[in-house]
């Protein structure tokens, strides 16, 4: 049972790894312990979260290491609107491009904030002399586990 569980702990470290490594990055181990935070739900993270859930690392190793994420297209960066830039870990396969942009949600209840990968932005046509770099599209409600409260509550 014992080698079982270091089995499964080595495959999630050479997967962090391999994250790392797919984007360039130097795999430390603090920016392994950063991205394994970060990869701990299907929400995304602010850098506040990440100086909570890791305390032993200070804020401004976390901020150079979210810099370095998103400069190496590891992370993506989500504007929701709650005041604090929320960050996500990309699929290998993106390259954050504008066609790479997908929709994100914003529980105005939990206030966490989800990637809906499989909702692309809509294309907007713009006027002649404009050059899209960037699109944030946040939708706002209440998540799945929310509702359900809610609707428990009303009963």
């Amino acid at each position: 049972m014992q080698s079982l569980c270091r089995q499964i702990i080595m495959t999630e470290k050479d997967f962090l790894v391999h994250k790392l490594e797919h984007r360039d990055i130097k795999p430390t181990s603090t920016r392994l312990l950063i991205l394994h935070e970060m990869m701990r739900g299907d929400e995304t993270v602010s850098l506040p979260e990440l100086e909570r859930l890791l305390p032993t690392i200070d804020k401004s190793t976390i901020s150079r290491t979210l810099t370095v994420f998103l400069l190496h297209r590891l992370v993506h960066a989500v504007d929701d609107g709650s005041g604090a830039l929320k960050y996500a870990v990309c699929d290998d396969s993106c390259d954050c491009t504008v066609e790479d942009e997908h929709t994100h949600f914003y529980c105005t209840e939990c206030h966490r904030t989800f990637c809906l990968t499989h909702i692309h932005v809509p294309v907007v046509a713009l006027p002649p002399g404009f050059t899209l770099e960037s699109v944030n599209y946040v939708l706002k409600g209440l998540c799945p586990a929310c509702s359900e409260r809610r609707e428990a509550a009303c009963r």
